[in-house]
């Protein structure tokens, strides 16, 4: 069998082996390579196969009659669960485990010296990045993806919530890869499901550009604020993989209008684009005239939230074109009215693109609605974690500046009146030097923050000298002009602190917090385990 090598790049600034090889996530497609069947893979093994994103992916390969396996570093359900479908998985990553495989799978968090990594090259193993395994499948279902810098995992979630709840026929029972798990009542459920439906539902990832090996019969934009300038380099860039993400989709496009990235990418399509275009927005102030190739507007009207409670109403009017292109007998407009348990502006743009996917998709529009009203949102996306000593405290995903200022503008209308306090774990060292002044002022909104050790993930803090805990404070006192060594109080009553230790922060935030407060542990690190221990400590002064 021929290898099938991996680039490699010389000169790499990690300091290691230089002769590691650098993953690529947009390798040629299967497709191109002749694979148009899951079957023609070989004996396939995924790396990492417990995730919630690589699990549903090998599940749905499994059903389709390949052959699978996969290695983990740790036991968990999904590894359980994949074990009792007579999938085999080996806990612990060696070079043995992908003895005899054809194909191997990979995620943007395997390193590129995993053991299983080299040991496949070496085998000459054809290599593949889990968005690849992801196109093949979406080319025998009817697939919808979600793609934007915020809001895809609770739009993705809201969609299957939708099709699950209320969809019959092929759209019931719905398959689905969504980056995080879902709130239920019965709390948290996995984010990855093979269901028995032909409707596909997935979050398509922009930070490695391997969304654009998408073809879906509906894709989803919610917004185009860059973002990972570390693997784009330029803004330019980063909306550009969008118009090509966007040129992929087969059947509809549906696109944000409030968001001035997406309204830039449908520019550049130029009426460029196989799929009818359907716009949504908030904003009546917007005009289509410039944005050639869009078949119809739908208006998100009547906004607001009920003080206090957490709940989003608003009402959508969609175009008599838009229901028609759904398959719809209508000669009239048609005005649905959306109540949700989950707040914010943000939330409702999130419905509305969830709704008119389901509309297209062929769900009654009524049935449609009212099923979004008991939805309760995508894990770590405003999670009520409890309430001690009078405070309640929230748990939220958001680690970009306008998903901050989102969180907070919506728990400031959920909470009126309170103190907002905020733990905020940054993202990514890139992420935190190039957007610390708008994280500043994005934090500013909150009334006591404090900014903890940056989550790594991908990368190394010896590539970043002088980035750490303390450079979002640092931005704010630059932007207050006026120094203080551990806080600082700017215009608008923020006060922010450093504190590299994150349990540490915890405590402290917990000692200062009076009934009535409110605090959020924010960001996409393990920053939500300071749910419970803030929690605790609440539990102890009430038993003071």
């Amino acid at each position: 069998m021929p290898k099938h090598e991996l680039n490699t790049v010389p000169g790499r600034q990690d300091g290691g082996d230089r002769s590691l090889p650098v993953l690529d996530p947009c390798l040629p497609a299967l497709a191109q390579a002749g694979v148009r069947d899951p079957r023609d893979l070989g004996p396939t093994h995924f790396i990492g196969i417990g995730g919630a994103g690589m699990s549903v992916l090998a599940e749905m390969l499994h059903q389709e009659g390949a052959q699978v396996s996969g290695s983990d570093r740790a036991e968990g359900d999904k590894t359980r669960r994949l074990r009792q479908l007579g999938i085999p998985v080996a806990i612990g990553q060696d070079a043995s485990n992908v003895a005899g495989a054809r194909t191997v799978v990979w995620s943007s968090a395997i390193k590129p010296d995993n053991p299983e990594i080299l040991a496949a090259r070496e085998a000459g193993a054809r290599l593949v990045h889990r968005s690849d395994i992801l196109a093949l499948l979406m080319a025998s279902r009817i697939s919808v993806t979600v793609a934007g810098a915020h809001g895809k995992t609770t739009t993705s979630a809201l969609l299957a919530h939708l099709l699950t709840k209320g969809g019959q026929g092929d759209l019931a029972d719905p398959s689905y890869a969504i980056g995080g798990s879902l709130q239920s009542g019965q709390g948290p459920m996995d984010g990855g499901h093979v269901g028995a439906g032909r409707v596909l539902v997935a979050e398509a990832d922009e930070s490695d550009g391997s969304f654009g090996k998408y073809t879906p019969d509906i894709a989803i934009i919610t917004n185009v604020e860059p973002d990972h300038l570390d693997h784009y380099g330029t803004a330019d860039a980063f909306h550009q993989a969008f118009v090509e993400h966007a040129r992929h989709a087969r059947r509809f496009l549906v696109v944000c209008g409030d968001d001035q990235g997406a309204l830039e990418v449908l520019r550049r399509l130029h009426g460029d684009c196989q799929a009818k275009i359907i716009v949504y927005a908030s904003d009546p102030q917007l005009n289509m005239g410039s944005l050639p190739g869009v078949l119809g507007l739908v208006r998100i009207e009547s906004e607001s939230e009920s003080s206090g409670s957490g709940r989003e109403h608003c009402r959508l009017a969609l175009p008599a074109q838009v229901l028609q292109a759904a398959g719809l007998d209508a000669g009239k407009p048609l005005e649905l009215q959306v109540d949700l348990a989950i707040p914010g502006i943000h939330n409702a743009r999130n419905a509305a693109a969830a709704i008119i996917a389901a509309i297209l998709l062929g769900m009654d529009p009524d049935t449609a609605a009212a099923s979004a009203a008991d939805f309760r949102g995508a894990s770590r996306r405003f999670e009520v974690r409890g309430i001690q000593h009078g405070v309640t405290v929230v748990d939220d995903y958001a680690h970009h500046p306008t998903e901050i200022a989102a969180l907070l503008t919506a728990a400031r209308r959920r909470y009126p009146g309170r103190t907002i306090r905020v733990l905020f774990q940054p993202h990514l060292y890139s992420r935190t030097a190039i957007f610390a002044d708008r994280f500043a002022d994005a934090l500013s909104l909150a009334d006591d923050v404090t900014v903890t050790d940056i989550f790594p993930a991908r990368e190394l803090a010896s590539d970043f000298p002088g980035v750490d805990a303390g450079t979002i404070p640092a931005a704010a006192r630059k932007a207050s002009n006026h120094e203080s060594r551990d806080s600082r109080k700017r215009s608008t009553g923020a006060v922010f602190r450093a504190c590299p230790d994150m349990h540490q922060a915890a405590l402290d935030l917990a000692e200062r917090a009076e009934p009535g407060d409110v605090i959020l542990t924010v960001g996409a690190g393990d920053v939500t385990a300071m749910g419970p221990v803030i929690l605790d400590k609440l539990a102890e002064r009430d038993e003071q």
